[in-house]
């Protein structure tokens, strides 16, 4: 199983980004997927997850400006970020339950 994460950047507090997450090697439409994110010195925290059937769950910390999705046809989960905040200034991975991941994609956001 492969997953190759990308759309990371440099933005300004309050502006939107969006990262997408290719997945090969699996049964990608019967798959939860997940992006969870890490910075320097602190464990990886989860971000969003989506079932196979579309039912999403969030941190609270991202509820109401993330919105994760997916795309069984090109095998891609995406994660849609809305009012970015500094805090959100992160490495972020995407995960194939339970020991799969992306090789991270950084996300820097400026005040």
């Amino acid at each position: 199983v492969q997953l190759q994460a990308s759309g990371g950047g440099l933005v300004q507090a309050g502006e939107s980004l969006t990262l997408s997450c290719v997945v090969s090697g699996t049964t990608f439409s019967r798959r939860t997927m997940g992006w969870y994110r890490q910075v320097p010195e602190k464990p990886r925290e989860f971000v969003a997850f989506i079932s196979s059937t579309w039912q999403t769950t969030y941190a609270d910390s991202v509820k109401g400006r993330f919105t994760i999705s997916r795309d069984s046809y090109r095998n891609m989960v995406y994660l849609r970020m809305d009012s970015l905040k500094p805090e959100d200034t992160a490495v972020y991975y995407c995960h194939d339950p339970p020991q799969y991941w992306g090789q991270g994609t950084q996300v820097t956001v400026s005040s």
